[in-house]
């Protein structure tokens, strides 16, 4: 290392702080953390950089050196966040937290995030609320710290009942030094991007700080990002053979490729090795006899000069080119666009996904499935558990749903970023993330669990398996089911989330029912057995009596009790949204045959007011007062010589009946 300073006198410190601003303002993280702590006169240790005991005190005590020790922390703390090392970065935000200097007023945000990333969420809650509290900026700091809050406070609801989702770190030769991340499957290969080193430190570079005073020598670096290939069938193995992409690509670095069904056709990011921060853009590949032939820039439609495209990512019916830019047009930092894709590589024009899919943060890596017709991709713009989650999104390119956070364990406190699926439908898949890494991605494998539901169906009446029944399984992140049970009442079936679960059974002529599952009766199952339900025949037109509706004296007014029998009766309507009811009310013989039918229309219509209140519509419901035209029993005994209360009891009811059932399709 040669450093030029502009005096031969300078002291140490002077210069080990102008090594690492020109560190730190050519993103050189690591090497700027260096020569921060250096100017601290610290000394690295196994452990790492280290807080020494009595550090904050030396601060108060150096008084004149007061101000350069206050940046040299927060320069070595943000360094160390930049470069993903959160652990040690959290310690030095924790002293940076306590300067009064109004330039060093962020650091309890980012001491804030420097505690999500390591997995301490209530801690990392309190430091955000503090730092909103404290903060007098108007900028959209305060805006990013409810965020993540929020995301905090989901992050510990998800851990709470991890999704059905087991991933696993490739422990082989393809997780090696340097960042391993960006895989993407064509046929029986798995393509992906390592910065692992390619050589030594190579010729001299230099480094100039923002105003051109100071320079820095350093050797080039050996860690280049470039395209590998190895089988997709053993890359569990102990050691795969790995093959290196060679392109005739000069002075350029290459990553996140994707390639075309077809097999011929390749689409990846490119920019000149000598800056790691130039501009991204996207090339063209083409097979040249087994090899792929010189990559060319893709046009002006794609690529427009002065900003970034990257992350091409070909559907998987090769009609979509997807790609992350950071264009004019967008909603800002990089959004997610893309543009038809003719056979011959060729591509239309580039159009902007919208707001449904992207933020005022960053969307990047998308990939969508044409079976499912689901779009994963990544963001850090939205509640999550940290960095950058995967989201899913339903729809077609015209239209998108909401997107949905994955979840814990497929997102972590981390960045999350590459989604390749190895099938149809998403089911097995690699992904990229740093979460075991202290500062890099690495490829991890992804497989979705399942949740086996299994039952039989009866008839309440006759307890004899009901073959044909239907049965509909909905809930969260669970794409709707339907199926027929068998010929002794039995369905199985298998769901793919744990988040809540409802079976709704229907059958012609039968009463349909709802059974519920909520995540702490799923979350651990494996298995779920619903062993029998019944389902009670239905008859149209046949009057059902609802026990216990009861009403005061002389008054159509429901007591508390009759409500909730009601209340039964709603989630029977709720169950069968098929059906339209009849509410009838009936009196004994005492009093007049006006009076009577009065009383019993105000009773049936305070019946079908209650049930409109909870959310039927009025068209589903019709009531009638029938007074004591039609008695179920005799009101008196010999001849109405003798008075039967018990015969009066049975009359005075409420009734309902199935007026329509409307054809299941």
């Amino acid at each position: 290392m040669i450093c030029f300073v502009n005096s031969a006198n300078a002291q140490m410190t002077s210069s080990n702080k102008r090594i690492a601003d020109v560190y730190f303002q050519n993103k050189e993280y690591y090497a700027a953390a260096e020569y921060y702590k250096r100017m601290l006169q610290i000394s690295p240790d196994s452990a790492g950089f280290v807080v020494p005991y009595g550090f904050e005190q030396r601060i108060k005590e150096t008084s004149p050196k007061k101000e350069d020790y206050e940046y040299a922390v927060y320069q070595l703390a943000s360094s160390l966040r930049l470069y993903k090392n959160f652990r040690d970065a959290e310690k030095w935000y924790a002293v940076a937290n306590k300067f009064t200097n109004p330039k060093y007023a962020q650091s309890e945000f980012w001491y804030g995030e420097c505690l999500r990333a390591n997995l301490k969420y209530d801690e990392a809650i309190a430091a955000f609320e503090s730092f909103i509290s404290n903060y007098k900026m108007n900028d959209d700091f305060i805006p990013k710290a409810k965020l993540e809050i929020a995301s905090s406070k989901y992050a510990l609801y998800e851990m709470r009942y991890p999704r059905m989702f087991r991933i696993d770190r490739l422990n082989n030769n393809i997780n090696q030094a340097g960042s391993n991340y960006a895989p993407t499957v064509n046929a029986s290969e798995l393509y992906f991007t390592s910065s692992r080193p390619v050589g030594s430190e190579g010729k001299n570079q230099i480094l100039e700080g923002s105003k051109g005073q100071f320079k820095v020598f350093k050797k080039a670096t050996p860690y280049v990002n470039t395209i590998y290939a190895v089988n997709t069938e053993n890359h569990k193995a102990e050691k795969v053979n790995i093959q290196k992409i060679s392109m005739d690509l000069k002075k350029m670095e290459t990553a996140a490729a994707t390639v075309h069904p077809n097999g011929e056709i390749m689409f990846l990011t490119a920019w000149a090795d000598d800056k790691e921060y130039q501009k991204r853009a996207i090339y063209m590949s083409r097979k040249e006899g087994g090899n792929w032939g010189a990559p060319v820039s893709l046009t002006s439609e794609i690529n427009v000069n002065g900003f970034n495209s990257m992350q091409p990512s070909v559907t998987r019916d090769g009609k979509y080119l997807i790609y992350s830019s950071d264009r004019p047009g967008g909603f800002g930092g990089y959004d997610l666009w893309f543009a038809n894709l003719r056979p011959d590589g060729t591509v239309g024009t580039a159009v902007n996904m919208g707001d449904k899919i992207n933020t005022k943060d960053d969307e990047q890596a998308a990939y969508y499935l044409p079976a499912t017709q689901k779009l994963v991709f990544s963001s850090n713009g939205r509640v999550g558990l940290g960095g950058f989650d995967f989201y899913e999104s339903k729809g077609d390119f015209a239209e998108w749903s909401e997107p949905l956070n994955m979840g814990y364990p497929f997102n972590s406190a981390k960045d999350d970023i590459y989604f390749a699926a190895l099938d149809d439908a998403g089911k097995e898949a690699y992904i990229s993330s740093d979460r075991e890494s202290v500062c890099c991605l690495e490829v991890f494998y992804m497989v979705r669990e399942y949740l086996s539901v299994q039952g039989t169906i009866l008839d309440c009446a006759t307890k004899k398996p009901l073959a044909g029944a239907t049965i509909t399984a909905v809930g969260t992140n669970v794409p709707e089911q339907v199926m027929k049970t068998d010929v002794n009442g039995r369905y199985t079936f298998q769901v793919g989330s744990n988040r809540d679960l409802q079976i709704h059974v229907m059958k012609d002529k039968y009463f349909a029912k709802n059974i519920s599952y909520n995540y702490a009766q799923l979350f651990k199952a494996d298995t779920l057995l619903s062993s029998e339900l019944c389902l009670e025949p239905m008859v149209i037109n046949k009057p059902i009596v609802l026990r216990n509706i009861l009403y005061e004296f002389n008054s159509a007014e429901l007591t508390d009790s009759s409500k909730k029998t009601l209340d039964t009766l709603f989630q029977v309507m709720i169950d069968n949204p098929n059906i339209e009811i009849e509410l009838s009310a009936h009196t004994d013989n005492i009093g007049s045959e006006t009076y009577n039918l009065e009383l019993s229309d105000k009773r049936a219509k305070s019946c079908v007011d209650y049930l409109m209140s909870k959310g039927i519509t009025p068209d589903r419901l019709t009531s009638k007062g029938y007074g004591f035209s039609k008695p179920v029993a005799l009101n008196q005994l010999d001849g109405g010589k003798k008075d039967n209360p018990v015969g009066r009891a049975l009359n005075r009811r409420t009734e309902f009946k199935v007026t329509r059932q409307k054809q299941i399709e």
